[in-house]
């Protein structure tokens, strides 16, 4: 869209293809790469495609006017053709881009102004739409080559283990199965279909090293994470004088919310074909980090890059995980190509999926807060603990400040709220369980943990929570804008029907302003059951207003899951959950009602991706807080521990 309103194209006849990996097409604000992630594709190509546009269109108007020797302005572009101002000549894109790519190009195009837009800011269908609806869609899953196998990896059942030997006598007796093989992350067992690749796997014996995560338990790690918030943390934000403006406070409020592990359960799982020979290598896969995974079967293979393709299909599904640093799941099948000199299919199973690593860190939060005499705060202190994603990765030395990991603090060191003395601080809890951004990233815990304390804040000082966020966020025209739009929508001056619940929360992400408000009630047993959300986004300019709201409500449908039933929990060292049956996904039954509404702006594009998940879970549990008055600090919000809650109200 961004190309065709400036290139003046016939949007019937746009078509669209993955590209190859080329720096030509590297992320314009994550350097030597290509990338897709952090909701950056309009914010970083909303002038870079439409340049693009109106340089080829500035072309294609040179390239008329030298054919009918006239003046370029006296031609204009029009809905794939060229026309002619003073007469009736008009000559097509087509028969005029062999003469135009002769041309050089101009050395700055003026672009359009918003006014004069066709359509961007309209609301368009995805032209992908017929294909994964109609089944054509090409997914890694979907993928056949000619003399392929399948493959299922036997990967270690504790992180960080190693292999000391394997039998593999049984596993070679399934028919069908073709070899077994080692590689780096496990024992590779190929076969003629996923069927027998996977008797096969499960026929193998394998004697593990089980490492330093193998007592790793949820319930000491939570309290080896309560111990090290005893003690200050790496400064991530400070302004005032926290202690002082604490000694003053009439009133002082102390809490803690914990966050689990959180898988990223994609619909499609981890799927890689690939194909290596000795002049070259084919991957096929959805990847979001595409550089990264050609360089690493280059390492693997000794090829030259230029001799590595990657075919980018779609995906189905990726919230962060297929955007993977060190490229496990393209090496994985890199690897048994290699050493199986014949192409090959790796497939994940779901069970694969969940306990197979990669998750949103585990994280503790300590909030302490003082309220002067007006009932507002004065003081503000928040201790996070957390992983590091980017521990160890080649990204570390960008998203890591002073020792701190900005994706850990994000949210929080950043807030918006006005209180004179404000401090957050880090502590960088230990690694070994791999993590990896998911869906909004840390914004997903400081965007729940600030916007429960706050409405807690609220409770204390007796105020309703909207207008205390508004007396907060004075001075933050976008965030107040959000927040206005969603109580008005969702009529927050108005009653409540019997039985039910309102809570409001707001967040900024990713260059983008959301604000939601939940409608819930509670079952006798505790489930939550909620009714309706109201979404308000400010997220600048904008391409399509129906992706926006596709986008909204879909991550209001992500956050509601992780809300309501989400965990990765460890016993033993080991990952208690495998499927949907303990790792559930909301179902139809379970759908509320969603209202999306934009707000009209002429600011900077935001992204849309992740932003609409963050305020949906402290809505959530701040509505229960309104109806119930128990304080839900830990997620998932399971009817056990709303149970728990209300007992202690």
């Amino acid at each position: 869209m961004l190309i065709a309103e400036e290139l003046e194209a016939d949007w019937s006849r746009i078509r669209v293809e993955p590209a190859p990996v080329d720096p030509a097409y590297n992320h314009a604000w994550f350097g030597n790469m290509m990338l897709t992630g952090g909701s950056t594709s309009v914010r970083s190509e909303w002038e870079r495609l439409r340049s693009v546009g109106a340089t080829a269109r500035m072309m294609l108007i040179a390239a008329a006017a030298k054919q009918w020797k006239v003046e370029p302005q006296n031609c204009k572009a029009d809905n794939g053709h060229i026309i002619h101002s003073h007469g009736r000549k008009s000559l097509s894109y087509g028969q005029l881009v062999a003469d135009a790519a002769q041309l050089t190009p101009p050395a700055e195009v003026k672009l359009k102004e918003p006014k004069d837009f066709k359509i961007l800011g309209k609301s368009r269908d995805r032209l992908d739409i017929p294909d994964k609806s109609n089944g054509t869609a090409l997914y890694a899953i979907d993928i056949k080559i000619p003399g392929m196998s399948v493959a299922l990896i036997a990967r270690p059942p504790v992180f960080g283990a190693r292999m000391k030997s394997y039998d593999d006598s049984a596993a070679r007796k399934i028919p069908g199965v073709k070899d077994v093989i080692a590689i780096e992350r496990g024992v590779g067992v190929i076969a003629d279909g996923f069927w027998n690749a996977k008797r096969g796997r499960d026929a193998l014996k394998i004697e593990w090293e089980e490492g330093a995560l193998a007592d790793l338990d949820s319930a000491k790690q939570g309290e080896e994470y309560a111990k090290m918030a005893e003690n200050p943390g790496l400064v991530a934000a400070q302004r005032g004088d926290i202690v002082a403006a604490m000694a003053k406070a009439g009133v002082k409020l102390d809490a803690v919310y914990e966050l689990p592990y959180l898988a990223h359960a994609p619909m499609e799982p981890l799927q890689c074909v690939a194909d290596v020979r000795t002049d070259g290598c084919d991957i096929w896969t959805g990847s979001q980090m595409q550089t990264t995974d050609r360089d690493k079967a280059a390492l693997i293979t000794g090829l030259p890059k230029e001799k590595v393709f990657l075919h980018n299909t779609l995906l189905g599904a990726g919230f962060g995980r297929r955007a993977t640093p060190d490229s496990h799941f393209v090496s994985e099948a890199v690897e048994l190509s290699f050493k199986l000199k014949a192409p090959v299919k790796v497939m994940w199973t779901r069970e694969d999926d969940i306990k197979g690593g990669y998750y949103r860190p585990r994280s503790y939060h300590r909030i302490i807060a003082g309220l002067g005499d007006d009932g507002m705060p004065i003081a503000w202190h928040h201790r996070i603990v957390s992983q590091s994603i980017v521990e160890g990765t080649f990204l570390e030395k960008n998203l890591t400040h002073n020792g701190i990991d900005e994706t850990s603090v994000e949210g929080a060191a950043d807030s918006p709220y006005e209180i004179e003395n404000f401090l957050v601080d880090y502590h960088k809890a230990p690694s070994g369980v791999p993590v990896l951004w998911w869906r909004s990233v840390g914004h997903s815990c400081t965007g729940y943990v600030k916007e429960c304390f706050i409405d807690e804040l609220a409770r204390a000082a007796g105020k309703d929570p909207y207008q205390y966020r508004r007396q907060l966020l004075a001075n933050h025209p976008r965030e107040l804008g959000v927040l206005d739009l969603v109580a008005e929508k969702a009529g927050w001056s108005g009653k409540v029907p019997k039985g039910r619940g309102r809570g409001i929360a707001v967040h900024s992400s990713f260059g983008s302003y959301a604000a939601q408000v939940a409608e819930v009630s509670v079952a006798d047993n505790g489930t939550i059951r909620v009714h309706k959300v109201v979404c308000a986004i400010d997220c600048g300019r904008t391409v399509n207003p129906d992706t926006i709201e596709a986008q909204m409500e879909s991550g209001i449908v992500f956050g509601l899951s992780a809300a309501l039933y989400d965990e990765i929990t460890f016993k033993k060292g080991r990952v208690s959950q495998s499927n949907f049956d303990n790792y559930d996904m909301l179902r139809m039954d379970a759908m509320p009602e969603i209202e999306v509404y934009i707000v009209p702006s002429s600011e900077a594009p935001g992204g849309v991706g992740e932003p609409g998940v963050p305020p949906l879970a402290p809505a959530v549990a701040n509505a229960v807080r309104a109806l119930t008055g128990a304080a839900l600090r830990i997620l998932p919000l399971t009817s056990q521990r709303v149970k728990k809650a209300l007992q202690m109200v």
